[in-house]
């Protein structure tokens, strides 16, 4: 494995690390400031993997389907750290703590809301992730640097349509309760 992918899955684990001691620091420790400060250092993950990916590039190196991945973390990162801040929060909060409601599978109209939400959100890490592609291909200025590029993101855009069309359907056939 290339030292590329070894920073992804170092940020991957950074990330639910600092999400970790930020939730930590703020129901353990009561520590709110602290707490905030962790959850702040997440983009500077992101900073610090888009600052290797374009210096490994910079110095040469052939774009791999590894490069198109740390463009697709980070827009993934930006797009949904937001929400999955709130949805460790929200666990975090229920089922260390022991306190807050019980998170509920949702279902029907309420379900499908959220599925969209989430496609939505999908949207917009595409954009990011499709401009840092689209900067990259661009900047290396060489197809035959760059086909792994172009091949990822025509995969993503697959993807994102196919995410779209089943939020669409659970508009269409919502989901049922169970029992």
């Amino acid at each position: 494995m290339n030292f590329i992918a070894w920073i992804i899955i170092a940020c991957e684990i950074g990330f639910w690390v600092v999400i970790l001691l930020g939730l930590m620091t703020r129901y353990i420790f009561k520590r709110e400031r602290l707490g905030f400060f962790f959850f702040a250092l997440t983009p500077v993950i992101d900073l610090v993997l888009l600052i290797v990916t374009a210096t490994d590039l910079y110095n040469g190196a052939t774009a791999t389907q590894i490069h198109a991945i740390a463009a697709i973390y980070l827009g993934v990162s930006i797009a949904f750290g937001k929400s999955m801040i709130r949805w460790a929060d929200e666990k975090f909060l229920y089922y260390i703590q022991r306190k807050g409601t019980k998170p509920v599978r949702k279902t029907g109209f309420a379900h499908a809301r959220h599925s969209m939400k989430g496609s939505l959100q999908h949207i917009l890490a595409y954009v990011i992730g499709a401009a840092f592609l689209a900067s990259m291909i661009y900047y290396i200025d060489d197809p035959s640097r760059t086909e792994a590029l172009f091949g990822t993101l025509k995969i993503w855009t697959l993807v994102l349509g196919i995410d779209i069309a089943i939020s669409i359907t659970y508009f269409i056939w919502p989901r049922q309760a169970k029992g």
